[in-house]
């Protein structure tokens, strides 16, 4: 019998990667192990985010990582990618909560907020004292945010915001939302962003219940109704669709390293299964099909860590394409899944029980497909920058 060598070792991109980087993911791998998966079943049965775990989090300097200043960390896109990739090795969920705060609730403060907003919310943030939420998603408008209905009205020296958004990670436990809002009616060039702070009167964030797919992270709405928002509590430097969207492209890069990690926790899982699984006196590690499925999961996951490391180090040299993004958000999530279902068949009856991991990331990553644009939305702005037309 000839030597196993592990995932790592076949894809071997670590000698593409600084200390730094490989320091950052060995941290944050160890803390999910350590701090995070011995709880994960539980926490996705029981509908609960370890709200315990954020002040380590913070110190690992995993809210608002890739920013810069005001008591971030300022990591490189690739050990940014990478920490969130070992997020997702132990949940979507909690991926999907440092992705929120980091990308989509203080990104926007720190790219299009004045100084005073930046210094008064960010370093909190960064510290895990203040938790942000990202509203732009609404009833009627998911794909399409120009077709918002959310209003902000200015009314002497504030502005009255009406309106709901839906599915928004975090807002039950945000004391601040990144919300967005037309100031025109039926004008997605007027649409502004808005701090609005718990506390304010007619600001409501109901839990939604029921969810199958990412339990262990906490998913609200934001209600607004004649909601009253001082004017220096309006972002300053953005007005349009490129604000909401900018932010989506930054947390769409770091959702392309978060799928790889759920990718590799199926992997690793049903490989050992295979070695320890008895059928005809075999284990089943020995079958060609199964031979065949690990080494197609093995090669889809390395063509995506490929990819991402590839784009992050495009995106430290300038700014990535949305397309580039969308390229790899797309791939990577759809292999991801994909990989999750196969493993769940390697597993057969086991694969349901949530004493592996796979079902949980499976279900997870149904919700991960959709969010932050639908696959269908990504292969059309593929289809777009490629042809130069647009099938929206």
């Amino acid at each position: 019998m000839s030597e196993a060598v592990s995932l790592a070792e076949l894809i071997a991109v670590d000698h593409l990667l600084t200390e730094e980087e490989k320091l950052v993911a060995e941290t944050v791998r160890r803390f999910v192990r350590e701090r995070y998966l011995p709880r994960a079943a539980e926490l996705f049965a029981k509908e609960q985010f370890p709200t315990d775990l954020i002040p380590e989090m913070a110190e690992m300097g995993l809210l608002g990582a890739s920013l810069k200043g005001y008591g971030c960390a300022g990591m490189s896109p690739t050990a940014y990618g990478l920490a969130l990739e070992e997020l997702e090795y132990g949940d979507s969920g909690l991926r999907s909560f440092a992705s929120v705060q980091g990308s989509l609730a203080m990104f926007p403060i720190h790219k299009f907020g004045s100084e005073a907003q930046k210094e008064r919310w960010l370093p909190g943030m960064a510290k895990g004292e203040i938790i942000g939420c990202f509203g732009l998603t609404e009833p009627d408008a998911g794909s399409d945010p120009g077709s918002m209905k959310t209003r902000a009205k200015k009314d002497g020296k504030d502005w009255v915001l009406n309106g709901t958004k839906m599915w928004i990670t975090s807002s039950p436990v945000a004391k601040v939302a990144v919300v967005w809002a037309k100031t025109r009616e039926d004008d997605p060039k007027s649409i502004r962003g808005f701090l609005v702070e718990r506390g304010m009167k007619g600001f409501e964030t109901p839990t939604v219940h029921g969810k199958m797919s990412l339990r262990a992270s906490p998913t609200g709405e934001i209600v607004l109704s004649d909601v009253r928002v001082p004017e220096e509590n309006m972002l300053p430097n953005v007005e349009g669709l490129r604000g909401p969207l900018s932010c989506l492209t930054q947390a769409r890069f770091g959702i392309s390293f978060g799928a790889l990690g759920a990718a590799r926790a199926c992997f690793d899982s049903v490989l050992a299964y295979s070695k320890e699984r008895i059928v005809f006196g075999k284990p089943i590690a020995s079958k060609q099909l199964i031979q065949k499925k690990l080494s197609d999961m093995a090669i889809e996951i390395a063509k995506g860590k490929i990819m991402g490391v590839h784009f992050a180090r495009l995106k430290e040299q300038r700014d990535l394409l949305p397309a580039q993004v969308s390229l790899c958000k797309k791939n990577n999530v759809g292999i991801a899944l994909e990989i999750a279902r196969t493993a769940r068949s390697i597993l057969a009856g086991n694969g349901i029980l949530l004493e592996y991991p796979v079902i949980r990331h499976m279900l997870n990553l149904e919700s991960v497909y959709t969010y932050e644009g639908t696959d269908e939305v990504h292969t059309l702005i593929l289809g777009q920058s490629l042809t130069g037309v647009s099938a929206f």
